[in-house]
């Protein structure tokens, strides 16, 4: 379903770069005030997520470079061009079509294969 909304292109960097709603989330709000100072505890209270999955969902964001940090504060200045257009595509097809992004991000494969280890028997535990 997803197929006739997101192109190949958007679909790459999804699937590369996007591991949780939480983080096409923080980007909508990071966008949206760039002048704010924009930080974990800032971002859990305006998503309703533990300051822990905020902390981690800036922190994967900045390491696939799609936001940038400076000091605690998190922001959009200073992401590289490529990555700005392919964010606001991402935030364009989100806000019109978000069932088949979110269906997106989640049929990640590596998702599957956490889920799955959790039920794995280890040894001394």
């Amino acid at each position: 379903m997803a197929d006739q909304y997101v192109s190949d292109e958007l679909r790459s960097f999804i699937l590369e770069r996007i591991d949780s709603v939480a983080q096409i989330e923080a980007l909508l709000l990071v966008r949206s005030d760039p002048q704010s100072q924009w930080n974990a505890e800032r971002l859990a209270e305006r998503l309703y997520i533990s300051k822990t999955e905020a902390a981690d969902a800036l922190s994967r964001l900045c390491a696939s470079e799609l936001l940038s940090r400076d000091d605690a504060v998190y922001r959009l200045e200073g992401v590289p061009e490529q990555n700005r257009v392919l964010i606001e595509q991402l935030l364009e097809v989100y806000s019109r079509h978000l069932i088949p992004v979110t269906n997106l991000v989640h049929s990640k494969p590596r998702r599957i294969g956490s889920f799955a280890d959790a039920f794995k028997f280890r040894k001394g535990g």
